[in-house]
């Protein structure tokens, strides 16, 4: 192995492979299978490092990883399952069955406390457009610009999916969110 190629790895191992739990969480509620997250990860982590060249160093490597795995997912995974609904935007109801926790929990941090099987088949259960975006707020911590930058969007459009995507989270477990004694 050459000086340049040893640099590559080590560098790629120190930047890019730090981000393998994000990566994986994220394959893993866009593909709803283990073994296909594992596989989607790979591929990803393959290709990051083919391309790890044209990383910009300095710059958001997470988000970069995450446009990969995007990518990736768009092109190759997401052909082997039916194609998902299409979502009208105008159907998702504005009305709030939490508007008692909006003002204590303006960014969906709710859901990161109940986080069990219920909630995670509830995310699996949202459309593509609603469901990465969650995910990658919600679940995986980025910031507005962060997923913007991942998924080519406009921080604006970011900002809708997610309202509309936590509006039908909200919708969906607010039965169960009693039931369970979460809230009262």
């Amino acid at each position: 192995m050459g000086e340049d190629s040893a640099r590559k790895q080590r560098e790629f191992e120190r930047e890019a492979l730090a981000h393998l739990d994000t990566l994986y969480n994220v394959a893993l509620r866009l593909t709803g299978s283990a073994p296909d997250a594992e596989d989607l990860v790979q591929d990803t982590v393959t290709k990051a490092y083919g391309a790890w060249d044209k990383y910009e160093r300095g710059t958001n490597c997470r988000a970069w990883l995450v446009t990969i795995l995007r990518n990736t997912f768009i092109n190759q995974y997401r052909r082997k399952s039916k194609r998902p609904t299409p979502v009208e935007f105008e159907t998702v109801q504005d009305v709030s069955v939490f508007e008692a926790l909006q003002d204590r929990d303006p960014s969906g941090t709710f859901f990161r406390f109940i986080v069990d099987d219920e909630v995670k088949r509830a995310i699996q259960e949202l459309p593509e457009e609603f469901r990465i975006p969650v995910v990658l707020s919600d679940v995986e911590g980025l910031s507005y610009a962060e997923i913007a930058e991942a998924l080519e969007l406009p921080v604006g459009t970011v900002k809708s999916r997610l309202f509309r995507g936590r509006r039908r989270l909200q919708q969906r477990l607010y039965e169960y969110a009693l039931e369970m004694g979460y809230i009262g």
